[in-house]
């Protein structure tokens, strides 16, 4: 009898959870959309993206994965202007349609002011668009996380975007599968960052994604 109640509880409890995860504008009890936590989930099952800033430089790095032999690599970093670029970590498709918005955003604002887009302007308004996201049941949050690099009148930066969207900015970040390996990387170094030049950068840059690789080593071809 006890080990049927356990099991009948076990199950409730499961079922109560449920309730809390059918779309993204239920709160469950313990203060969480679960839609944006199954969302951040999916960068974690992203191939891994590192970026690194200094005063004057900003770049980024990642590995080019392939579904099989047969198949190119998947794009995981993206030209949005002449001063930013992007790099993805989650589903491929979401993260191609926020670049997408991005360059948009970038083309209006050259057409109007004749001149770039703050780097920090640009990064503010794709997360208030991830951010709507989580406010309507018909939708559902965008599953990629997103590093934007770019220089402007106010020096280089480095920005994180999340499902939720929060925003942050860094001197260096990784995203994606085993990111934690190269954030350990990243933190002994990152004091060195501010100075160096753009050679030293792609070094660390390529140093910490190496960290995320596993048994796999680093080739042209990956």
């Amino acid at each position: 009898n006890a080990e049927y109640m356990g099991e009948v509880f076990g199950n409730k409890k499961k079922m109560f959870s449920n309730q809390y995860d059918t779309d993204v504008t239920t709160w469950a009890p313990q203060g969480k959309l679960h839609q944006v936590e199954f969302a951040m989930e999916a960068i974690k099952q992203g191939s891994a993206v590192v970026g690194c800033a200094s005063q004057t430089h900003a770049v980024l790095a990642t590995r080019m994965k392939t579904q099989s032999d047969l198949a190119e690599h998947l794009q995981k970093l993206f030209k949005i202007d002449d001063h930013i670029g992007v790099g993805i970590a989650g589903l491929v498709a979401d993260g191609r349609v926020l670049c997408k918005f991005m360059t948009n955003q970038c083309t209006n604002h050259r057409f109007v002011y004749e001149s770039g887009i703050p780097v920090s302007r640009l990064v503010q308004t794709v997360a208030d668009k991830s951010q709507k996201c989580t406010q309507f049941s018909s939708s559902r949050p965008y599953g990629v996380g997103m590093l934007v690099i770019g220089y402007d009148k106010t020096g280089s930066h480095l920005y994180q975007t999340c499902p939720s969207g929060a925003l942050y900015e860094y001197h260096a970040m990784s995203i994606g599968a085993r990111s934690q390996s190269a954030k350990t990387y990243l933190e002994k170094r990152f004091e060195e960052f501010a100075t160096a030049d753009l050679d030293t950068l792609i070094k660390h840059a390529l140093y910490a994604l190496r960290e995320t690789s596993g048994t796999t080593d680093l080739t042209h071809q990956n």
